[in-house]
């Protein structure tokens, strides 16, 4: 693994991280198994290695964590209701409007849109919408 570390091999570094985990998990180490499963995801994560992510979210699982998700910023981070809520204000909509077109509060609307804010690092509704606009266009 040593070698792996200080080599360019993040790949496999990832892949070799999840195989110790999951192995370390059949064992019953779980709390270890954790930790090698959580990094070799980030990594995975960082290689664009779905699979390889898919992999160790299903370890992780396994071993009675609950894993993040695998990205922290940006549109794919947030939750499917945060996409929903902040879909319909970068679409033109008030919180009212968003909170009874989904059967929400107007609080839960303010909540979402302020996780969103901060997963995408944009401060007004313009630039929701241009996060939103960009990431179709991408």
């Amino acid at each position: 693994m040593q070698v792996l570390e200080d080599s360019y091999g993040e790949l496999e570094l990832a892949r070799s991280l999840i195989d110790l985990g999951a192995s370390l998990r059949l064992g019953g180490a779980t709390a270890e198994a954790r930790t090698l499963l959580g990094r070799g995801q980030e990594l995975a994560a960082a290689c664009a290695a779905t699979a390889l992510v898919e992999r160790a979210r299903n370890e992780l699982r396994a071993a009675g964590a609950r894993p993040r998700r695998a990205a922290v910023t940006g549109i794919d981070s947030l939750t499917p209701s945060e996409r929903r809520v902040a879909q319909l204000a970068a679409d033109g909509m008030i919180n009212r409007e968003i909170a009874q077109s989904l059967f929400v509060t107007e609080k839960t609307v303010e909540t979402h849109l302020g996780n969103t804010f901060s997963k995408l690092k944009v401060r007004s509704r313009t630039q929701l919408q241009e996060a939103f606009t960009n990431s179709v266009a991408a």
